[in-house]
Parts: structure tokens; sequence; C-alpha cells
């Protein structure tokens, strides 16, 4: 047997997850080339497969969470479905599950079930809340997360009410975590031989997000403000241009001075208004005038272009059909499209990781219930006609 090709070919996982955050934690360990086994209700599938937009027919949303997992139809309340499942909890590594903290018990798969079936398995618990601590018990998505640790306070402009992300940052965050939680948890398996819980939750990941400045009002009693698109000391932040916006970022003395060369404002570089950070902050008018005048004479990509051999950190604000039709996600590998069995091709997320030797694996959506025949076949050993009658009760 030769030497595998991706990071995780020997790794099973159960994919329980609803929504978001279960799921691409799912999608992670996939794309490391874990064989993640998707259960899914029988008949209709997963209720984010009706989730638009729509590409020809296909969820564009249910794929970027679980393209490349094998999908299983199992109804996990009947009696028939749970001996199924308890059967692929004895031959997986790792189970991950986002319902609401005690689901998993009363359905009789809380962790010291799983662990008398398989004392190495590895459990993902995600929620909102974790499954312990003040509002363990209360649901809720991403912006809970977003919300609960000041996030959205901080976002936006000065005078604007609080504002979430557009993109879901807390699910994505709360999925990474699982990921890298389940990678150590298999890690450990190997000292000590057994698996593990873990607990990750949508609060815990927004208050990733805003650990400096809780840190910096636990210790001092200082209160940060809201600096919209503007962080550190001018110029620093979005301008207009003549066809759009540029982000530029010149903080660092050095950068600015380059900035500085590029606008025909060296006599700036020795002017004490401008010598440090604090000096930079009190004359932020003239410095964002000056800017402004200059960026508003060109265009984005000029701006990029000038910018790039000056070594000023720049990038142009893309509109999301700029960003689609930008060649980076295309030529890293981070988009790419792969065959589907609704829409012909649809683009997913690709290469997260550019391992050295190691390949990601990215593969098509499955339909629901795509794996069912096969894995109850390679995995319980179950015969045509066992699968049949399972059928025909509707478990699978």
């Amino acid at each position: 047997m030769g030497i595998p090709n991706t990071p995780l070919s020997n790794v099973r996982v159960l994919d329980l997850g609803r929504f978001q955050a279960g799921p691409r934690c799912g999608l992670v360990l996939a794309r490391l080339g874990a064989e993640v086994i998707k259960i899914e209700k029988p008949g209709e599938g997963d209720r984010s497969r009706d989730h638009g937009p729509f590409v020809r027919g296909q969820s564009a949303y249910w794929v970027q969470y679980n393209s490349g997992k094998k999908s299983l139809t199992l109804d996990t309340r009947s009696e028939e479905g749970k001996s199924i499942l308890s059967e692929l909890v004895k031959v997986s590594d790792i189970l991950i599950q986002n319902f609401r903290p005690g689901t998993m018990d009363k359905m009789g798969f809380g962790y010291e079930k799983l662990k008398e079936l398989n004392k190495g398995i590895i459990m993902v618990n995600i929620s909102a809340y974790g499954q312990f601590g003040p509002y363990w018990e209360r649901v809720g998505f991403d912006q809970i997360g977003q919300a609960l640790s000041g996030h959205m306070s901080l976002t936006g402009e000065k005078d604007m009410p609080p504002i979430k992300t557009y993109a879901p940052v807390v699910d994505r965050i709360t999925a990474l975590h699982g990921a890298i939680a389940a990678l150590g948890a298999l890690w450990e398996r190997n000292l000590s031989g057994e698996g593990q819980t873990i607990d990750v939750c949508l609060a815990d990941s927004g208050y990733s997000l805003t650990e400096i400045p809780v840190s910096a009002y636990r210790g001092t009693g200082y209160v940060t403000e809201k600096t919209g698109n503007r962080y550190g000391a001018p110029p620093n932040g979005t301008y207009p241009t003549k066809d759009g916006w540029v982000l530029l970022v010149a903080t660092g003395a050095e950068i600015f001075h380059r900035l500085c060369s590029l606008m025909g404002k060296e006599d700036w570089i020795g002017d004490d208004r401008f010598a440090d950070f604090e000096s930079r902050e009190a004359n932020i008018d003239i410095i964002e005038e000056a800017v402004i005048e200059w960026t508003k004479s060109l265009t984005a990509k000029e701006i990029v272009s000038l910018c790039a051999k000056a070594d000023v950190p720049s990038c142009p604000v893309n509109s999301l059909t700029q960003a689609a039709e930008d060649p980076h996600p295309w030529e890293r590998n981070i988009m790419t499209e792969v065959d589907d069995p609704v829409s012909g091709t649809i683009a997913v997320s690709g290469d997260y990781f550019h391992y050295g030797r190691s390949n990601p694996a990215v593969g098509s959506p499955p339909t629901p219930g795509q794996h069912t025949d096969q894995l109850l076949k390679e995995l319980l050993n179950l015969s045509e006609a066992q699968i049949e009658e399972l059928r025909k009760q509707a478990v699978i």
C-alpha cells in the first residue's frame, strides 16, 4: 500500500450537523481527505438543500457545506435507524452534531453511550452557547455570537446602529475551532487510545473576535469605539477613485513615506505634523483630504498598480461581481468548479491548505442517499435483501 495522498485518508466522520457550523466542520475534515458520511432524512434529505440562492436548480448554500461528502439517508428516530447508527459509530473516528444541548442524550447517543460503542470515538458538540454555562439551554445562530461578544457594537461607522457582518464569520470560526479540536483529539488518541468530547460554540467564537477590546476593558476600563473602515493612524481605510473604491493601509512610517512620494507630497516626509502616529491622528483632516484628492484622480486599478510597485499595501474594494471574476481564488484553487448531479457543474470552495505533498479532497455534492447502499454494504456488511427491507420500512 502506498502513502496516502490526503492527510486524513484513514479517518471516518459521521456528520449529523445541520445548517452551517456543524456541516462546515465536517467539510473542513472532508477537504483534508476524511471520509465524511452526511446523515440525512430519508426522502428529501437535509433541510438546507432548499436554501437559496440556486444554480440551475442546485442550492449554492447547501453545496458549500456538503460537497465531497457521502450521503446516507437514515431515520434516526426509528429503532432500526438507531441500530444502524450504533453500528456506524463502531467503525467511525469522529461524530459531529449541532443539535440543542441534551438532544443527543434523548436520542440515546450521548457520549457515554458512544463510548460504550467505541471507546475511541471523538464527539464534536457544536451549539449556540456551549454544553455548560449561563445560557447553555438557549438556541441561536451566527448572529448571537456577534451580538453577545460586542462584535456588532464595533462594526460600522460611529453613528450607525449595531451591525452584523454579511458573512457568517462566527459560524465559520466555530467550524474551524471544531475541526482543529478534532485533529488535536485524533493526535491525543494515538497516545491514550481513547476518544473524548469537544465543546465549541457560537458565543465563544464571538468572543474570539473581541478578545483584545474585552481584555483592555477588564484591565483598565478602556472602551473601544467604532472605527468603520479606518484603523490606526491615517491614511488607513477606503478611499473613492474614478471608478470605485480602493483600500489603502499606510499606517507605518516607512509605508506612509512611500505613499507621500506617490502622491507628490515628498515635503510631508520631514514635516513634524506627520512625524508619528499621534501627530498624524491630530492632522487627520489634512491627510485624508490630500489622499482623497489623489485617489479620485485615478482608477482603482491604477492606484493598486502604483502602490504595488512602491510596496504600499492596497487593494481594490471589489463588488461581488469583481470578486467572483478576480483570478486569485481560481489560480489558488480556493474556488473550483466540480461536476454536480443537479446543475451540471457548480463552483465550490476548494483547497484552503496547499500542502507541499498532500492533496486536498474536493468532491461533488451528493444527492440524498446517494451512498446509502454502498456504505451499508461496505461498512456494515448488509445484504441487498436487508437493505431493501430497510427501504420498505422507510428507515433509509
